[in-house]
């Protein structure tokens, strides 16, 4: 059996907000990768790979994936960070790398074999206004998507107004401020026409990214419920999970959450009291290959499928893990889409391919995406300096000020 022999992290993209995790063995040629990507504290997880992990994985079997995910939830003592998930995630996705080369298969065979041939997708789809989104829900629509999320611009889209045309005090803390009202009326009205334009055979999602007050979340999805909605995700932000229980009493819209869950306890009881009916979790976020098969497995127990969260920050080897896992979960629901450049996917070669609305792994042994460092480096522009890296999340803001939580 391999011996591992190195763990370190290699930065790339423009802004050097990747961070992949490369595992090497005393094997020739024999090594993992894995997607530890966190675009606000990259450095932190580098540090948390580099420094806590990689010593104590130095000289381990690298076959006894589960011990070592163990190990790696302890040995830090505090539990369940998301700094810690994302180190754990991307380890745990190269192990699995590792375990498909030796054993000369795809890691979704290592994990039951295929449960369909290949993964559904959805499609972003924006506008400023109806107008561009109902285009933007074409184009999709003909490149072969049969789900397709809907957004008035960014998150909140249609709820915001300049400070010229809102209410706010002086001074005003915003140049454009979030009003629920607004937006509460307006997403509505965008699904209406959404239906009246393409009737029922396209499926819709709409993200409500944790902006509105609980009960405004329980009263959005109720007016939603006559469009049939294939998803309303993150309706509610994880500090008022609990509030799952009205809105599943008053509304019949399919609910999906767990953008920002990296920790068992926020899922748990959502899924065993069956008041979600998709998780959102991020592979890496949740640590890894090893922990979401058993999130995959408590979910089918109680009837939630899966949708693992991509977002347009991530990076192929996590869009590849997720693949793997959609092809071997039965209870699996759809998988959110990535789109990268030319020359990020020639970084990694053997990378997921979309091909109309589904997914297609390379099939190669392990998790079939490689890195090519050289590339990676070339990603990379002149002026990052890793040193300086300052990207905090944008946050919104009330008429008063009040910050919005994503």
């Amino acid at each position: 059996m391999a011996k591992i022999t190195g763990v370190k992290c290699i930065r790339t993209r423009h802004d050097g907000s990747w961070t992949i995790v490369k595992v090497t063995t005393d094997q020739d040629g024999l090594y993992g990768i894995g997607s530890a990507t966190d675009m606000y504290n990259p450095e932190a997880v580098v540090q948390v790979v580099e420094q806590l992990f990689a010593p104590q994985l130095i000289g381990r079997n690298a076959s006894q994936i589960e011990d070592i995910w163990q190990m790696m939830h302890t040995s830090g003592y505090w539990r369940h960070g998301s700094i810690t998930q994302t180190a754990i995630g991307g380890i745990d996705m190269a192990l699995w790398d590792i375990k498909g080369k030796e054993a000369n298969l795809p890691v979704y065979q290592l994990l039951g074999g295929a449960c369909r041939s290949a993964v559904p997708c959805y499609g972003h789809a924006d506008g400023r206004d109806i107008e561009e989104l109902t285009e933007a829900v074409h184009r999709y629509a003909e490149e072969g998507y049969t789900v397709i999320r809907c957004q008035l611009g960014s998150y909140g889209g249609g709820g915001f107004l300049p400070v010229s045309k809102a209410n706010v005090p002086n001074p005003s803390w915003s140049a454009n401020v979030f009003n629920e009202a607004i937006y509460m009326n307006a997403i509505p009205a965008m699904f209406e026409k959404m239906r009246l334009t393409f009737g029922n055979d396209i499926q819709f999602t709409h993200d409500v990214h944790s902006h509105l007050q609980p009960i405004a979340a329980v009263q959005l999805s109720r007016r939603l419920d006559p469009y049939q909605l294939f998803f309303l995700e993150d309706v509610l932000p994880p500090e008022q999970i609990g509030w799952y229980r009205q809105l599943r009493q008053q509304s019949s819209t399919p609910q999906a959450v767990g953008e920002l869950f990296t920790t068992p306890h926020e899922w748990t009881d959502l899924i065993t009291e069956r008041l979600i009916d998709f998780i959102r979790v991020r592979v890496s976020k949740g640590g890894g290959i090893s922990a979401c098969r058993k999130l995959a497995a408590l979910g089918e127990t109680f009837g939630v499928r899966t949708a693992w969260q991509e977002g347009g920050e991530n990076d192929p080897v996590n869009q590849a893990a997720a693949v793997h896992l959609d092809r071997a979960v039965w209870n699996f629901g759809i998988q959110e889409i990535n789109h990268f450049r030319d020359a990020e996917c020639e970084a990694f070669p053997g990378h997921v391919e979309r091909r109309g609305g589904y997914l297609y792994l390379s099939e190669k042994p392990g998790l079939g995406v490689d890195i090519d460092e050289e590339k990676a480096a070339l990603l990379v522009d002149e002026k990052w300096n890793k040193t300086a890296y300052h990207k905090p999340y944008s946050l919104d803001r009330r008429p008063d000020g009040t910050l919005v939580r994503p």
